[in-house]
């Protein structure tokens, strides 16, 4: 499974679990992995890091530094 494939389950599991769906499962590594709504977290960072892989999001940019006097 390549990289946009993982990605692209992922978030159509995120988007499964906001909209009700009480359990949804995706692939990683070979394995099958459960989320519910207690590990939403979880997936999101799972989402974060594929992204992060991909250069799809990830780190976002800060604004220019403020000094305060």
């Amino acid at each position: 499974m390549t990289l946009q494939e993982q990605l692209n389950e992922a978030r159509t599991a995120l988007h499964q679990l906001l909209t009700g769906q009480a359990m949804v499962s995706i692939t990683r590594d070979g394995k099958r992995i459960d989320f519910s709504p207690a590990n939403r977290s979880d997936l999101e960072r799972y989402i974060g890091h594929l992204e992060a892989q991909s250069g799809h999001g990830g780190a976002r940019r800060r604004g220019p530094a403020r000094v305060i006097a």
